[in-house]
C-alpha cells in the first residue's frame, strides 16, 4: 500500500483511554500467564496502531504545514500524547508487579524492561500539563523556522531552498546568501530565544517535579542511556579534545589553502566550501538520484535491494523541497504497516545524496527489524540508530560516481573530512546544553556567550567577520534538536565513532564488515548501545583512547589521498 492510501481518522481520546483501561484491567485479572501474554500482544498491537496514525498526521503535516487538517492532527497528538503516556506507565506499573513479569522477561527483550523502568522515571499525572506544553513550545519552533520566505535574487527562498546559494561557487554570492540567512535569525532572535527559555525553564519545572535537582538526569532518563552515564559522556569529551580537534584543525587547515587563505581560519561563508573548484554536487536529478540508489542498494546486497524497491514502490519518500515544507530530514516508521518512510528537502548539494545513504540507512534497519516483538523495540535507543545510518554513508561509497559522476573522489574526501569536523560540532551541542540546564536561570545573551566560549574550545577556526549575530553566538538558534530533543545530539557523535571504525575496516577490506552491519540492523532495539557496538566488533566510544587509532587512520588516508590528487583544489 502507499503512502498516500494509508487511511487516516483521529483515534478518539476517550475511547482510546477506556480501551487501555480495558487492557489494564484484563492484566491485572489474567488467571494464567497465557492470557497474560495474549493481552499484552493486544495491547502492543493497539499501542502500534495509534502510534501509526500519529505518524501519519505528523508526516502528512510536515510535508505541508499549511495544511489546516493535519496540522490540527498533529496539534491534538501533541495534545493527548501525554494523557496516552501517563496512562501507559500505569500499565507499565501493573506489567512490572505481576505476578507473571518474571516469565514475560523470557519472550520479552531485556532492553524493553530497561527502557520502561526508565520511562517509569520520566511519567507522572502531576507532570501532564506541563509536557503538552513542552510539545506546543517545540511546536511553535519549528512552525516559525518553516514560515521563513528570504527574498534572494529576485526569488524568495525557505530557510532549506537557500542553502544552494550558500553553497554557490561564487563567493560573493555565498557571503550574501549567508548574511540573508543569518540576517533572519537575527530578525527573529528575541522569538526564538524567547520559545527556549521557556522550554528551560519548563523542563526544569518538570524535572523538578520529578525529584531531580535540574533538567540533566531527567533528561538522560528520556533519552534511554541505557548503560552509560553523564561520566562516561565527559570522558568521551575528553577523548574528542584530545584526539579529535586536533585532526579536524589539520583538516581545516589544509581546507583555509586550497581556498587561499594563510591561516586555517575561513569566513563562515567559505566554511563549507571544500575545494575552491567547488564542492561536489550532485551531477544528475532527483528521480536519476533515487534510480541510482536502487541499483546501487540492489547491488550492495540481497537485503537492501529488496528494501529499496519496496520503498520505491509504496512511495515512502518525500524528497523534494517545497513552500510550506518543514525543514530538515527524518526517517519515521508505520508499525502496522511494518514500514520507514523518508523525508527529506533535497537542496541540490551533496546533501541529497547522502539523505538517500543516511536516511535510508535508518530505514533500512527498520525495515530489518520490522518482526520484532513488542513493536518499540524495532528501533533502538537513539545513538544506536544513527551507527545504522552513518554507517551505511560509507558502505555505499564504491557507488558514489553515479551520483557526482567525475565528483565522487571529491565527494569521499569532504564526506571524511566533513565526518571528523562534525565530532567536535556534535560535542560542542551536546556541552551547551549542559551548560544551560545547569544554569536555567540565564538571559538570551548568557545562553549565547555560553555558546561562543565553548565554540572556541571545540571549533578554534571559527571565523564570523561580517556577522554580529554569529560573533554574539548565535549558531545553536538553528539547530532544532536543542530545542526539540534535548540532549539527542551526542548520539550522532558517539554513533559517527563507530561508523568511522566500520570505514576503517572497510578500507582493510574486511569480509566480516557488512555482515557484522547486517547483524546490528536486525537486532533492532533489543540490545543496547554498548552490547551493539560488542555485536559489531567496534570499540566502546567513551574508553580512554578510543579515538586515536581512527583519527591515525584518516591522517593516513588523507596523506595517501593527496599524493593521488596533488592537482584537486
Amino acid at each position: 500500500m502507499k503512502f498516500t492510501e494509508f487511511p487516516y481518522s483521529r483515534p478518539d481520546e476517550k475511547e482510546t483511554l477506556d480501551r487501555l483501561d480495558a487492557f489494564k484491567a484484563q492484566l491485572e485479572q489474567a488467571e494464567d500467564y497465557e492470557s497474560f501474554l495474549n493481552t499484552f500482544k493486544d495491547y502492543d498491537n493497539f499501542m502500534a496502531a495509534i502510534d501509526s496514525l500519529f505518524n501519519i498526521a505528523y508526516v502528512r503535516h510536515t510535508i505541508d504545514t499549511r495544511d489546516e487538517f493535519y496540522t490540527a492532527e498533529a496539534d491534538y497528538f501533541d495534545q493527548i500524547r501525554p494523557v496516552l503516556d501517563n496512562k501507559q506507565s500505569e500499565i507499565t506499573k501493573v506489567i512490572f508487579d505481576s505476578k507473571f513479569a518474571e516469565q514475560l522477561r523470557n519472550d520479552l527483550p531485556s532492553t524493553w524492561f530497561l527502557k520502561h523502568e526508565m520511562a517509569l522515571k520520566t511519567i507522572a499525572p502531576e507532570i501532564v500539563d506541563d509536557l503538552k506544553e513542552e510539545n506546543k513550545l517545540a511546536s511553535d519552533y519549528q512552525k516559525l523556522i518553516a514560515s521563513a520566505q528570504i527574498e534572494f535574487d529576485g526569488r524568495v527562498f525557505t530557510l532549506a531552498g537557500l542553502e544552494e546559494k550558500m553553497n554557490d561557487t561564487d563567493r560573493s554570492v555565498r557571503e550574501r546568501a549567508h548574511k540573508a540567512y543569518w540576517g533572519w535569525f537575527a530578525e527573529h532572535e528575541e522569538a526564538i530565544g524567547e520559545i527556549y527559555d521557556k522550554l528551560v525553564k519548563l523542563r526544569t519545572k518538570i524535572a523538578r517535579k520529578m525529584g531531580h535537582e535540574n533538567y540533566i538526569p531527567f533528561g538522560y532518563l528520556r533519552m534511554s542511556r541505557l548503560d552509560y552515564d553523564r561520566n562516561d559522556v565527559e570522558n568521551y569529551r575528553r577523548n574528542v579534545l584530545k584526539d579529535v580537534v586536533p585532526a579536524a584543525m589539520e583538516l581545516y587547515k589544509a581546507q583555509a589553502a586550497r581556498l587561499g587563505y594563510p591561516e586555517p581560519s575561513l569566513p563562515v561563508w567559505d566554511e563549507k566550501i571544500k575545494f575552491e573548484s567547488g564542492n561536489p554536487r550532485p551531477a544528475f536529478e532527483s528521480d536519476v538520484l533515487v534510480q541510482h540508489a536502487f541499483d546501487m542498494y540492489k547491488e550492495l546486497s540481497p537485503e537492501t535491494g529488496v528494501f529499496f524497491q519496496q520503498m520505491v514502490d509504496n512511495e515512502m519518500l518525500d524528497l523534494e523541497s517545497k513552500a510550506g515544507k518543514a525543514a530538515g530530514g527524518y526517517c519515521t516508521s508505520f508499525a502496522t504497516y511494518k514500514t520507514p518512510f523518508i523525508f527529506a528537502n533535497f537542496n541540490r548539494t551533496q546533501h541529497d545524496a547522502e539523505v538517500l545513504t543516511h536516511e535510508a540507512g535508518h530505514a533500512f534497519q527498520a525495515w530489518s527489524s520490522r518482526d520484532i516483538f513488542p513493536a518499540d523495540c524495532v528501533w533502538p535507543t537513539m545513538e544506536s540508530a544513527e551507527i545504522d545510518s552513518m554507517s551505511m554513508e560509507f558502505f555505499t561509497w564504491p557507488w558514489m560516481e553515479g551520483f557526482f559522476d567525475k565528483d565522487a573522489e571529491k565527494y569521499h574526501y569532504t564526506h571524511l573530512e566533513g565526518t571528523v569536523q562534525f565530532l567536535p560540532y556534535g560535542v560542542l551541542v551536546d556541552h551547551f546544553q549542559h551548560e544551560v540546564f545547569e544554569n536555567p536561570e540565564w538571559t538570551n545573551d548568557e545562553r549565547m556567550a555560553c555558546w561562543r566560549r565553548l565554540e572556541k574550545q571545540y571549533l578554534p577556526q571559527k571565523d564570523y567577520t561580517g556577522v554580529d549575530f554569529l560573533e554574539r553566538g548565535g549558531w545553536w538558534m538553528r539547530q532544532p534538536h536543542i530545542f526539540l530533543d534535548p540532549f539527542y545530539y551526542i548520539d550522532y557523535t558517539l554513533a559517527q565513532v563507530a561508523a568511522l571504525q566500520f570505514w576503517s575496516r572497510l578500507q582493510r577490506n574486511d569480509p566480516e564488515a557488512f555482515n557484522d552491519y547486517l547483524a546490528i540492523c536486525r537486532a533492532g532495539g533489543t540490545k543496547s548501545f554498548v552490547e551493539l557496538i560488542r555485536l559489531a566488533n567496534l570499540k566502546v566510544p567513551f574508553e580512554d583512547g578510543c579515538l586515536e587509532q581512527t583519527m591515525n587512520d584518516v591522517r593516513a588516508w588523507v596523506k595517501d589521498w593527496n599524493e593521488k590528487h596533488p592537482d584537486m583544489r
